[in-house]
């Protein structure tokens, strides 16, 4: 089954992952390419994402696996084709076959950004460093059973804090992406539980790059 890498910025940020999915079911059908569909009653498009990435996130990573019917189609046919189909925000940026399987993918590196309207606070990144060097560190997770608590530790492989302009700060991690998963949007979760007045005026997420447990690029 080919596989799409994909990027979503800008504005496109705001769409959701259905309605992210219906735009690429309605981009192939644009493009002229045929998509497959799932056997059973309720037959579906052969297109899925690898993981649903939450509204307001960038990301550069993106992967999205799909089936097409009929005769084979040059996989840069296939990117060219897509994304004269698709909107501003929303760009494929490659097209490969043999994708390796989704179970391997392990890792998440993300850049959480904070915004401090009167500047990012003399010690903000000292303290917000010794907050995740901690050996636990629970905040509140919301799910379908209800809110939990979950510790972050555990899922956080590597991070680094560094300020990148007078009134910004960058949290860089790495943590897992798959059982559990880390929401890098926890971070600053944390952030306004422990730390409040190190809480930003906002935040913004991108993701970077996915890896396997060996922090070999995935693909």
């Amino acid at each position: 089954m080919p596989r799409a890498l994909f990027e979503k910025t800008g504005n496109a940020v705001y769409i959701s992952h259905l309605d992210l999915m219906r735009l690429f079911q309605r981009a192939f059908q644009r493009a002229g390419l045929r998509l497959t569909h799932t056997q059973g009653f309720n037959q579906r498009p052969s297109v899925s994402i690898a993981l649903p990435l939450s509204l307001g996130m960038e990301s550069g990573c993106e992967l999205l696996d799909f089936d097409l019917e009929g005769q084979p189609v040059p996989n840069e046919q296939i990117r060219a084709r897509l994304n004269d189909a698709l909107i501003q925000g929303v760009r494929v940026l490659s097209v490969y076959d043999n994708g390796r399987k989704r179970k391997e993918l392990a890792l998440l590196e993300s850049a959480v950004t904070l915004e401090y309207d009167r500047g990012v606070p003399a010690d903000a990144q000292a303290r917000i460093s010794e907050l995740f060097a901690r050996k636990t560190l629970s905040v509140e997770k919301k799910g379908k059973n209800g809110v939990t608590d979950q510790d972050l530790i555990p899922m956080i492989r590597r991070i680094s804090v560094r300020q990148v302009q007078a009134g910004e700060l960058e949290l860089r991690v790495l943590g897992c992406c798959q059982n559990p998963t880390l929401n890098p949007m926890q971070l600053e979760a944390a952030i306004g539980k422990y730390l409040p007045d190190l809480t930003p005026d906002y935040s913004r997420c991108r993701r970077i790059e996915i890896y396997d447990t060996k922090e070999t690029i995935f693909r």
